[in-house]
């Protein structure tokens, strides 16, 4: 087989370096760092992937993409804002909301909630809290009854089929003068189990529960709306928001949740930024190892030169002598780096049940696992960047071996 003599000579300078025991150490940690490197950088993006895939699939999926709020008065007109909302392309489903805040009691137990009066049909289009119902039945939702958070149901020790108390303000016409409470029993048909804050605060109730107790007569606070694409909904929210004919505070999952997907964000570019100098600075030692090997290789390039030899022959030797560490590291790291990155998540289960730990809980974050999602553009952009560092270190060492005088070295062997 045919090869330049470049790559022929820089071949042959990688397997005389092992002989070299300094050398070869400096050649092999150099090799080490950049898989290193790379293998993390790989499982990092990975898991932040899979971070903002469960954004979207768990947490997106109860809290609304977007909601119109009444200004001033109640939405009475509900019907018809929603199927005028409804035509627009971007959006999936739009349903009826009325938000009520009480206390919920149980015996001495005592939880301020927030409740949420939802069409129970309408509300499976926009949500998927059916699929995080854990006990009891989503379509019992009727009449005098709650569908409740597990932290609700484990602070105030409830169970579906139990009767709770309602506790809600009442509206007084004079605002210096203290209106006792209104009290409702309330059957619990159903609890949830989504993760994170939300099962501490959040309950639904019927609509026509909800309608009643607020007095509003058939209106609604609200509008809640389920987009196509998550991340154009603060675009989706404006550009409708600015066609319907009520007066309307417009908000988005990007103000309520918005903070978790900024905090993925800043955790990838700190990660990614951090492990790239990981990896450049195991690629500058392959500077040093090459400046080792052309100081050993004196008497090999003023031979080589004084036979006519170009520089360029020469630069390319120790150019491609000095990539074999980066690609060999790029490769040994990729392949580690995908491999664990598919079977992370399981691979962090094993270690929490061999030890008896958790690294996330369910009760502060919206998941309980370690998620990942590999995507093919991280590992070429990561594998990318440690060639190209590979190469750039590479670069002065080779050239200096171009600037050595035959002359000076061959009189002094």
């Amino acid at each position: 087989m045919i090869r330049p003599l470049s790559v022929y000579l820089g071949l042959r300078y990688v397997r005389s370096r092992h002989g070299n025991g300094f050398a070869s150490f400096i050649s092999a940690s150099s090799t080490i760092g950049i898989g290193l490197g790379v293998m993390v950088l790989i499982l990092v993006l990975s898991a932040m992937n899979g971070f903002e895939r469960e954004l979207a699939k768990r947490l997106l999926s109860v809290v609304p993409h977007g909601e119109y709020i009444a200004v001033t008065s109640a939405i009475d007109t509900w019907q018809q804002q929603i199927e005028k909302i409804e035509q627009f392309d971007d959006v999936i489903a739009a349903a009826p909301v009325i938000k009520l805040g009480g206390l919920l009691q149980k015996g001495e137990n005592l939880k301020a909630l927030e409740i949420r009066a939802v069409d129970i049909n309408k509300e499976q289009q926009v949500s998927a809290i059916t699929d995080f119902i854990t006990d009891g039945q989503w379509q019992n939702l009727n009449g005098q009854s709650l569908v409740i958070g597990k932290g609700i149901a484990k602070k105030l020790k409830v169970k579906v089929g139990d009767s709770v108390q309602l506790i809600m303000p009442r509206k007084s016409q004079n605002s210096s003068q203290f209106s006792a409470p209104k009290k409702y029993n309330m059957n619990i048909v159903a609890i949830f189990d989504f993760g994170g804050t939300i099962d501490e605060t959040l309950a639904y109730m019927p609509l026509a529960t909800g309608d009643a107790i607020a007095e509003l007569n058939g209106a609604v606070h609200g509008i809640r709306l389920n987009v196509a694409d998550v991340f154009k909904a603060p675009q989706v929210i404006r550009t409708i928001g600015q066609e319907l004919d009520v007066y309307v505070y417009m908000n988005d999952w990007t103000r309520t949740q918005g903070h978790l997907f900024n905090d993925i964000q800043l955790v990838r570019t700190v990660m990614f930024v951090v492990m790239l100098l990981v990896i450049a600075v195991a690629s500058f030692n392959i500077v040093s190892s090459l400046f080792m090997a052309v100081n050993d290789k004196k008497g090999d390039i003023a031979i080589l030169k004084t036979m006519g030899a170009k520089p360029s022959t020469i630069m390319m030797s120790f150019v491609y002598q000095g990539l074999v560490n980066g690609v060999l590291g790029a490769i040994v790291g990729a392949g580690l780096g995908i491999y664990l990155s598919l079977n992370l998540t399981e691979i962090i289960t094993a270690i929490e049940q061999s030890f008896n730990i958790k690294f996330l809980s369910g009760d502060i974050y919206f998941i309980d696992f370690l998620p990942t999602e590999l995507d093919i553009r991280d590992v070429i952009f990561t594998v990318t960047a440690a060639l190209v560092l590979s190469l750039l270190a590479t670069l002065y060492p080779a050239w200096k071996a171009t600037k050595i005088d035959p002359a000076k070295v061959l009189g002094q062997i």
